[in-house]
């Protein structure tokens, strides 16, 4: 059974280091205890630069040997752990908060565009050089506040030193989409072109799984849906739903302007469970119904 680290002070002494807030700490991973790397829940979001490769690290039954400067999180409930190369020692940081940092705050209420908490381990961050700079910064930044003697702004400025942390990771994501290997704009035409085959002639997609999710999209190309989902927004600037719904409408209007079936056939084609959602999506796209379109048409 994994370790499950209940509070602050259970984190800080892997690092033989005293509590300076019961929120939030960072650890340095060169001087942590062998413990630390043993698959744990730690009940806490946490960021981690690997400042040097030491092992593997394993995320939810997931493992990726990785690079120099690569960052992971990981989110309360989810259990990491790293098969340690013994033969290096680590070097490293973590940062680790409470979800009560954030609970009610303005942090707390912008923290859906940190999704990146919910991808796989093999989407980690990749920093270069000037990036791992920034983020060392950022570490130093948050450490320095927990050495300040507590007063009434200390959660404040903690707050807001770890969103520019998040912040900043949120913006390298984005330069990682442009840079990596999968180029979005390669990205969406194979998107497209899953889509298509999607509904080809012959297809048992649609009766077989229904209408095409997000999850469904994203397992095909291996990526976590959130992580998908940015691919999608950087290059479409609409959401993955959003591009997947246009997708299909544009495919039932090539079926609705053959007059041989009825918008409930159609629909079964689609691979919609009950017509009504069919017609529900067709008009908050296109802001007519199935059958308006159709009749619009043949005029």
């Amino acid at each position: 059974m994994p370790t499950v680290v209940r509070n602050i002070d259970q984190f800080n002494a892997y690092f033989r280091q005293k509590s300076f807030h019961p929120l939030v700490s960072i650890g340095d991973l060169s001087n942590a205890a062998g413990s630390l790397f043993e698959p744990t829940d730690f009940g806490c979001y946490c960021v981690i630069l690997m400042e040097n490769s030491f092992g593997e690290v394993i995320k939810e039954g997931t493992s990726l040997r990785y690079k120099p400067g690569t960052i992971f999180t990981a989110k309360p409930g989810e259990v990491i752990s790293l098969k340690r190369d013994y033969s290096v020692k680590p070097r490293g940081k973590m940062l680790v908060f409470r979800p009560e940092m954030i609970e009610n705050t303005g942090l707390g209420r912008d923290f859906y565009i940190f999704n990146y908490f919910d991808y796989e381990v093999y989407e980690a961050l990749l920093l270069n050089d000037s990036e791992r700079k920034v983020m060392l910064n950022c570490f130093a930044n948050i450490e320095a506040e927990l050495r300040t003697e507590n007063d009434e702004l200390t959660g404040h400025m903690l707050r807001l030193q770890i969103g520019q942390m998040l912040s900043y990771c949120r913006r390298y994501y984005d330069r990682q989409f442009d840079t990596k290997q999968l180029r979005t704009s390669d990205f969406i035409k194979k998107l497209e072109k899953l889509l298509d085959g999607y509904y080809a002639a012959g297809s048992e997609l649609p009766r077989e799984y229904g209408v095409p999710s997000v999850a469904w999209c994203s397992g095909q190309f291996h990526l976590s849906p959130n992580y998908f989902g940015n691919l999608v927004k950087k290059e479409a600037h609409i959401s993955a739903l959003e591009f997947i719904h246009n997708k299909i409408v544009e495919k039932a209007k090539s079926l609705l302007i053959e007059p041989d079936k009825s918008v409930d056939q159609i629909a079964d084609q689609l691979g919609f469970a009950y017509a009504n959602h069919f017609t529900r999506l067709f008009k908050k796209v296109t802001g007519v119904s199935p059958t308006a379109f159709r009749k619009r048409d043949t005029i």
